[in-house]
């Protein structure tokens, strides 16, 4: 059935499906799904008994950047010299400790870059530099060469695609030759770079998730025999999900079948290398470690081909949120944005994980009241603990870190649009001007911005929001039937002359104060207000601050609130007085 409103869309029709329970009314939809074959139909996933689901994370695994090489092959733009260096100064201010710098034999650009580290001093001596290279020995013999002279520890990277569909389509071998190409270009690296004592080596079957476990097995025990890995010189075995193609739990069990049943375990060190492609690389990565990983491959966040290779930064601040030193700094996270945007040429989504300009505003009125009351309780515990609010455990809701851990402030947490609740709109303004609503008023005042929001269908700026404040409870008009002309207090007598129609009354009252005198004299002269209650609040601080009285009154069967505002909190409450009769009269409307 096609839509009149969507007419490229098929909508899904025909028959419930039989087995389907009542309450599931979906159909068969013309997606052409049986052209494709699930992942355990396409590979053997070998685990039966699992150890993963138990195990915890506990500490940081190595992470190692790949923004230079494969977040750079997937630019539109690939980064120049400047930016590359840029961003390799960013991950090293960080603290990345190992770090893909290029993939020398491929481009002019990386090989140059490479040769700067290498005659430069911008690489800390703690800082692993790797570089990458197919199992072909001219490019092998040239990558060696980009690294010549490189004092810090290097790890040369190199890969084979093992999976049979790229057996067959793209390299032209069955297992046992591509075994020996493989071992090969093993060989080679051993030839160039053998000697050198600073440099240990890495191999990526690549397309790992997508391989026989047993050949993936046989590949890599060939490649740790080869290149002699002991527990001193480890070799790192890199096993990527290139192309996600099953649920995160399959790629779990690949790694803990390969970390139980590797040849010198203790001599490598087991590395994972998740892509996006099913939006679960974050998922597969933290189920890699559970089975066993050591070292996780990504970009900071997230680019690489296609959706892109698991994202570090999101990862890390996962291990944050649970109490784990991710062992790097995201203390500016949003100048690590400005950075990774600006050499990436590429915006970051405002819902991206922890970085994102969304990701701690809330705009849902039960979010909003959650969180100001988190907030709240937050300060509550430190004062009680004498301790600084920084230091507490954090368990304000909807908000699973504190932003402050990295550099944001609380000024967009709660933001106002036509979903938002009273709470949202209370807490900007105490927030942006210190002025606390009592919590009726922010009934009434939520009333007013809803109507505002309904009829602009847009956000409300804090600025907006004492606006709309101002006209709706401050705001007295410009020619009003009644004027406070004179209070005047003596002891326990209180003076008020009220101009009303034209001339002036004036009237004494004993016993009581300003505020009741002045609701006296003008029920004397026919404006006749109940103050059901009073709160004093202010705004602004210190010199700068003005006393705000907020007033709920009753006039006969209605109520209402009104404000008034000056440096005198007296002269404030008078105003408010004044105001709620004014209102009462019809000068103005709200």
């Amino acid at each position: 059935m096609t839509s009149s409103t969507f007419p490229t869309l098929s909508t899904p029709a025909g028959p419930i499906p039989a087995a389907a329970p009542g309450w599931d009314r979906q159909r068969h939809s013309q997606m052409p799904s049986h052209r494709y074959r699930d992942a355990y139909s396409r590979v053997p996933v070998p685990l039966t008994v699992r150890d993963w689901p138990s195990n915890r994370l506990a500490h940081a695994p190595l992470w190692v950047p790949v923004d230079l090489r494969d977040g750079n092959q997937a630019l539109a733009e690939p980064m120049d010299p400047a930016r590359k260096r840029r961003f390799f100064e960013l991950m090293v201010a960080m603290g990345y400790k190992e770090i893909e710098v290029g993939y020398p034999s491929a481009s002019q650009t990386d090989y140059d870059f490479v040769r700067l580290i290498a005659e430069t001093e911008i690489a800390p001596e703690d800082v692993t530099i790797v570089v990458f290279t197919p199992a072909r020995r001219e490019l092998i013999q040239r990558t060696v060469e980009s690294v010549r002279g490189i004092r810090n520890h290097v790890v040369i990277h190199m890969y084979t695609a093992t999976a049979p569909t790229w057996r067959d389509v793209v390299l032209g071998q069955d297992r046992d030759g591509l075994k020996e190409l493989i071992l090969g270009g093993g060989r080679d690296v051993l030839e160039f770079a053998g000697h050198l004592p600073n440099v240990r080596f890495e191999f990526s079957p690549e397309v790992f998730n997508l391989t026989e476990p047993d050949y993936a097995l046989e590949v890599c025990d060939a490649m740790t025999e080869l290149w002699e890995a002991t527990p001193e010189r480890p070799v790192i075995l890199n096993l990527p999900a290139t192309v996600e193609i099953a649920t995160p739990n399959v790629y779990a069990d690949q790694i803990e079948y390969m970390h139980k049943h590797l040849a010198r375990r203790e001599a490598v060190i087991l590395s994972v290398h998740p892509h996006n492609d099913r939006g679960t690389g974050v998922a597969c990565a933290e189920l890699a470690v559970l089975a066993g990983a050591q070292r996780v491959e990504g970009c900071i966040f997230g680019n690489g081909e296609r959706t892109g290779n698991v994202d570090l930064a999101t990862l890390a601040l996962n291990l944050h949120s649970q109490g784990v030193d991710p062992m790097i700094d995201f203390s500016d996270i949003d100048e690590i944005r400005r950075t990774v945007e600006h050499c990436n040429r590429i915006e970051i989504h405002p819902r991206h994980p922890y970085v994102g300009d969304l990701v701690h505003t809330a705009f849902s009125g039960t979010h909003q009241d959650a969180i100001k009351k988190g907030f709240a309780e937050h300060r509550l515990r430190a004062t009680a603990e004498a301790r600084s609010a920084r230091e507490i455990e954090w368990k304000v809701p909807y908000l699973p870190i504190d932003p402050v851990d990295i550099g944001r402030s609380y000024d967009a947490v709660i933001r106002v649009n036509s979903q938002s609740g009273k709470a949202g709109i209370a807490y900007l303004l105490k927030a942006e001007y210190g002025i606390e609503l009592p919590r009726r008023l922010q009934i009434d005042f939520a009333r007013h911005i809803q109507q505002h929001t309904d009829e602009t269908g847009s956000e409300v700026t804090a600025d907006q929001l004492w606006d709309i404040f101002h006209g709706a409870y401050l705001a007295a008009p410009a020619q009003a039937p009644v004027d406070l002309v004179d209070c005047t207090t003596t002891g326990q007598s209180t003076t008020i002359t009220i101009r009303a129609n034209g001339s002036e009354k004036t009237t004494t009252h004993d016993g009581i104060g300003p505020v009741e005198a002045l609701t006296a004299a003008l029920s004397h002269i026919g404006f006749a207000i109940d103050i059901l209650s009073l709160h004093q609040t202010s705004t602004g601080t210190g010199s700068d601050s003005e006393a705000i009285t907020l007033i709920e009154y009753r006039h006969r069967q209605r109520t209402g609130w009104v404000a008034g505002k000056d440096r005198s909190v007296l002269t404030a409450s008078l105003i408010a007085v004044m105001n709620a009769a004014t209102v009462e009269t019809g000068a103005r409307t709200r």
